[in-house]
């Protein structure tokens, strides 16, 4: 076996001495012999591909227990762990990205410049029990503030989609909230929701909803999701689904191990990672969205997208009446759940301009 010093090793896979003794310790990357007299690393050549693979993650970013993890599986586990840790990594950049904008945008004041054209949300929504579940347990809502789908699981889960709404309906009465605070208003709403849900259940069965929300700031429309429930954006023709779900099927799909075609027939398709009500509190997804006349949105419940393809929802949503276009077209499907949907346009406002916030 040919042993190199950690000083060639070093140069070698582009580690630093001090790296490699460090990864030792780890037991991360452990030399081939130690020098008994003199405690002097050497390494075989073999190992260079396995260091080399470390220093490439080091670069990405991974963390060592994350490295640890990729360097103990076979080459193709390995792959699905690099890339479910970069779809990770995707999706806190894309999270972080909107808040510097946002950021920005209240530090120079570009919001709050031109108050000539004032906008408003023109809105429709609808919920129906579907042609198989025994009872409906969707909640719906929509005000000139507040759009909201939930849908609930289990024993209670009518009256825990219910109780998550009701929760965020103060929202849409009282004076409009400035962008600055509505996400900090909306992160406290959600843990209200999540109280009163734990409530219902009582410590019984296992009771709980999804959320999906939309609140109003007058310039700005701030997006609240957990669960499975989904929010859309139509905007110029095209169809921009702007939640992620909280699903077994989703992290499989973002690990690489599903395609979304397989998971649309997943045995665990219905299976939350996150929900209100379920598990220690739960951390919702919070996010601002610029709002522009003509824009039109979508939430829904998973009793329509488990059925309708998204080329089908966003042909239904360019059109007249979509809320029951919609809706009649996962029926048209089977109607094999409660189906929710929410549809709200971004239109110029009657009334005068007022500066927000």
């Amino acid at each position: 076996m040919e042993l190199l010093t950690i000083g060639a090793f070093a140069r070698a896979s582009r580690l630093s001495p001090k790296a490699l003794r460090l990864y030792d310790e780890l037991e991360l990357l452990r030399p081939a012999r130690v020098d008994p007299a003199t405690g002097y690393r050497y390494y075989a050549v073999r190992q260079l591909e396995q260091a080399r693979l470390v220093a490439w993650l080091r670069r990405l970013g991974m963390p060592l227990a994350g490295i640890r993890t990729v360097c103990a599986l076979d080459t193709e586990g390995a792959a699905r762990e690099i890339r479910a840790y970069w779809a990770r990594v995707e999706a806190e950049t894309a999270v972080r990205r909107d808040l510097a904008a946002f950021l920005v945008d209240q530090l120079t004041g570009e919001s709050r410049r031109d108050h000539t054209t004032m906008l408003e949300l023109r809105y429709s929504a609808h919920s129906d029990r579907g042609h198989v579940r025994p009872a409906n347990q969707d909640t719906v809502y929509a005000g000139r503030r507040l759009l909201a789908v939930a849908d609930g699981c289990g024993p209670a889960g009518a009256s825990a989609s219910g109780a998550a709404v009701e929760a965020l309906k103060f929202l849409d009465s009282g004076e409009e909230l400035a962008a600055g605070s509505v996400l900090n208003v909306l992160e406290d709403a959600v843990r209200e929701a999540n109280e009163a849900v734990q409530e219902l259940a009582g410590g019984g069965e296992e009771t709980g909803t999804t959320l999906t929300a939309l609140l109003w700031t007058g310039s700005k429309l701030a997006l609240v999701h957990i669960g499975d429930s989904r929010a859309y954006l139509l905007r110029d023709g095209e169809l921009f689904r702007i939640t992620h779900d909280h699903s077994v099927v989703q992290s499989l799909i973002d690990e690489g191990r599903l395609t979304p075609e397989e998971a649309s027939s997943h045995p665990q398709r219905a299976l939350l990672l996150k929900a209100l009500g379920i598990g220690t509190a739960p951390v919702a997804d919070l996010r601002l969205h610029e709002a522009r006349v003509g824009d039109r949105y979508l939430l829904c419940s998973d009793g329509l997208t488990g059925v309708v393809a998204d080329e089908r929802i966003k042909e239904l949503l360019g059109g007249e009446d979509a809320v029951h276009a919609l809706i009649d077209e996962a029926n048209a499907a089977g109607g094999p759940d409660n189906v929710s949907c929410v549809v709200a346009d971004v239109v110029p406002s009657a009334r005068p301009p007022v500066s927000v916030g």
